[in-house]
């Protein structure tokens, strides 16, 4: 199996903290050299390890956006 390259552009925040020190995400990710999406998922402590996860375009990070605005 190919290796998958990946580097954190941006951290935007953290959703969530489990019990073994795991992050639940928002973070610019650019994923096999290619332009940095919106990214949430887990990453253990050191960033070396991540859970699966769902990558957004500008586009669909702002139509989630709009989404989530409606939530009361």
């Amino acid at each position: 199996m190919a290796e998958i390259k990946y580097e954190i552009k941006e951290s935007l925040g953290v959703l969530s903290e489990s019990s073994k020190g795991w992050k639940k995400e928002l973070n610019l990710v650019s994923w096999n050299d290619r332009e940095a999406k919106f990214d949430i998922r887990e990453w253990d402590p050191e960033h070396q390890k991540m859970g699966k996860g769902i990558t957004l375009s500008r586009e669909e990070i702002l139509a989630l956006k709009e989404l989530l605005n409606k939530i009361e």
